[in-house]
């Protein structure tokens, strides 16, 4: 099967580091024409004078519904249409729920889950319009099992999951197709709050991955068949005792 996007337009949310940036380069690699989004304006801009001129800024706040809700004039403004979105933005908290901080739940919340939708339901018309294109979003292998030591985030991404199934059903008969990608622990600033020393056997076991496994695995999403969904992608370190 081709990797070739040539012709399409993407936008990725989160794609000044991580997951979003390894996932956003990855599909300038395959040809697109791909919107960077982040709320890091100046980082942004300095990525994608080095990506050149198919890697397009946008820097929005996704905490702030306004500017969410015109998500998609952005993208058209830069890229003149739209063909996958990927929904990747996102925040991690870990920890025992009785010494959690809620103020900190709660923004997690609002940025995997009401963000998260809010950024799908700004481009959703566009694609339904149009009768195709690829929703994709980051989930968690958190959100397939629950992971003890992280029950707001894993309520997150059982989130995810759940709009994931049933927005799919909703939105293939307009020919748009929904995913997620669902990994396991990798190498990213959502991990920053992880002690050094756990971080550091982590590398070494091998139970880490870097964003750029998961990217490979989004670009596999994106190029199936008109006729094939992959509504779920579970990609998770060898070593990993889940």
């Amino acid at each position: 099967m081709s990797e070739d996007l040539s012709g399409k337009v993407a936008a990725v949310t989160g794609a000044a580091s991580g997951i979003g940036l390894a996932c956003a380069t990855r599909m300038l690699q395959a040809g697109a024409r791909v919107v960077f989004v982040d709320r890091a304006g100046d980082k942004l801009r300095a990525i994608c004078e080095e990506l050149g001129p198919r890697a397009l800024p946008l820097t929005v706040d996704l905490l702030d519904g306004p500017q969410v809700d015109g998500l998609l004039d952005g993208i058209l403004d830069l890229a003149g249409g739209l063909d996958i979105f990927h929904a990747n933005a996102g925040m991690y908290v870990g920890g025992p729920a009785v010494e959690g901080d809620p103020d900190q739940w709660e923004l997690v919340l609002r940025l995997n889950n009401g963000a998260a939708f809010r950024s799908v339901r700004s481009v959703l018309p566009h694609l339904v319009a149009q009768k195709s294109g690829d929703i994709v979003m980051t989930g968690s292998i958190a959100g397939l099992v629950p992971v003890i030591w992280e029950p707001i985030y894993t309520a997150s991404k059982f989130a995810v999951t759940a709009f994931v199934h049933a927005l799919r059903r909703q939105v293939a008969p307009d020919g748009v197709r929904v995913g997620q990608v669902a990994p396991g622990p990798v190498v990213t600033a959502l991990l920053d709050d992880w002690p050094k020393a756990k971080m550091e056997e982590a590398l070494a076991n091998g139970s880490l991955m870097r964003p750029e496994e998961v990217a490979e695995a989004v670009l596999f999403m994106v190029t199936r068949p008109q006729g094939i969904t992959i509504r779920d992608v579970v990609i998770v370190p060898t070593s990993l005792d889940l």
